[in-house]
């Protein structure tokens, strides 16, 4: 049986081609769980070989580290269950999505809520795996970050309506996008990263920019993720 790896998830994901270099791909596993990080760490190296990983309990313990690996690696981060790790590692986040050349993270979470995605992405997250998912969606997910894509599950998007929605509205609003930007949202809402747009619909990826730059603005949006989530719950009539 071959082996789907994160770099043959790349190159062929969204029928886009791959544009990173065909190095190994080096993964940082962040739990305090010991057992959980040790059957994490197997089940990834099972699915795919190539795969460098390092494990450790917090973001700090890796930063002390002092590893050499090269190009930021993706980082693969656990919310702990106690509020002082947790908040330690919302810090470190927000720091590490600071410095230059930042790593890719992706935070996995029990949490499902709207609020709880929304906060990791503000900080600086990449990606939001809850733990409800299966381990080849998560994996799916890990490719798909690496490609330079954003993962959020939609299934947790589209059910954090807020309390004042209401479906049974008889004048739903018109979808205020151009030919070119609906094309565009389509993507967005399904969490294709910019060259990935630009490659399938035939645009310069600075063109895809502004497209999105003014469907935000549109949506009054402060990032990818609201242009999906309103979207879906605003506009769920519209043929996207």
């Amino acid at each position: 049986m071959q082996h789907m790896t994160l770099e043959t998830l790349e190159k062929t994901g969204n029928g886009a081609p791959g544009s990173l270099a065909a190095n190994a791909t080096h993964l940082v596993i962040i739990d305090d769980r010991i057992l959980m990080r040790d059957c994490l760490v197997r089940c990834l190296q099972a699915m795919d070989p190539a795969l460098v990983i390092y494990p450790f309990s917090s973001l700090r313990a890796w930063q002390d580290a002092g590893l050499q690996i090269g190009e930021p690696p993706l980082v693969m981060a656990f919310r702990s269950s106690r509020k002082t790790a947790d908040e330690e590692m919302q810090r470190d986040i927000a720091a590490l999505a600071k410095v230059d050349n930042p790593p890719s993270m992706v935070v996995v979470s029990d949490a499902e809520d709207f609020e709880s995605i929304l906060g990791a992405l503000e900080l600086g997250a990449r990606g939001y795996i809850p733990t409800s998912v299966t381990l080849e969606v998560a994996f799916g997910a890990l490719g798909l970050v690496k490609a330079g894509g954003v993962f959020v599950p939609a299934s947790s998007v589209v059910q954090q309506r807020p309390a004042t929605y209401s479906p049974a509205r008889t004048e739903a609003p018109e979808l205020p996008f151009t030919s070119r930007q609906v094309a565009v949202a389509k993507a967005l809402r399904e969490g294709k990263a910019n060259k990935i747009i630009a490659y399938e619909l035939n645009m310069c990826e600075s063109t895809v920019k502004v497209h999105v730059r003014n469907i935000m603005k549109k949506l009054k949006a402060r990032n990818r993720t609201e242009v999906a989530y309103k979207i879906s719950t605003l506009y769920s009539h519209a043929q996207l």
